[in-house]
C-alpha cells in the first residue's frame, strides 16, 4: 500500500508534520452505458454515506472492437457481416477512505455484466 505524504509546518513548534492520505481507485467496465451509469451512482452513494470524499466519475474513452465475418466462405467474398463490441469505462477516486468504506465497497450488489477493479494508490 503506497501512501502519499504532504508536509506542513506546525505553527507552534515550527517543525514539519507529515500527513498521510490514501486513495482508492475504482475502475468500472461494462458493455452497456446505462448499467455503468447506475453502478457509478450506487458506488458514489455508498462512499458518501460512509464519510469519504470522492473525485469523479471520470468517463474514460470507449474501447471499440470491430469484427468482420464472411457470409459465404468460398464464392462471395464481398458479402460480409460486421459486428462491434463497445466497452464503456469509468474511473472514480476515493480520497481518505475509512474501514467502513472498504467493507461497503466489497459487499455491494452489482448488476451482471459490470467489471470492477479496486486498487489502493
Amino acid at each position: 500500500m503506497q501512501k502519499r505524504k504532504t508536509q506542513e509546518e506546525n505553527s507552534a513548534t515550527g517543525k514539519p508534520t507529515t500527513e498521510v492520505s490514501t486513495k482508492i481507485r475504482v475502475k468500472i467496465k461494462a458493455y452497456d452505458n446505462k448499467i455503468i451509469d447506475k453502478t457509478t451512482k450506487t458506488i458514489i452513494d455508498t462512499v458518501t454515506r460512509s464519510g469519504a470524499s470522492i473525485v469523479g466519475p471520470v468517463p474514460l474513452p470507449t474501447e471499440k472492437k470491430k469484427y468482420t465475418i464472411l457470409r459465404s466462405t468460398f464464392i462471395n467474398k464481398t458479402a460480409q457481416d460486421q459486428y462491434e463490441i463497445r466497452v464503456h469505462k469509468r474511473l472514480i477516486d476515493i480520497v481518505n477512505p475509512q474501514a467502513k468504506t472498504i467493507d461497503e465497497l466489497s459487499n455491494l450488489n452489482l448488476p451482471a455484466g459490470v467489471d470492477i477493479e479496486i486498487k489502493t494508490i
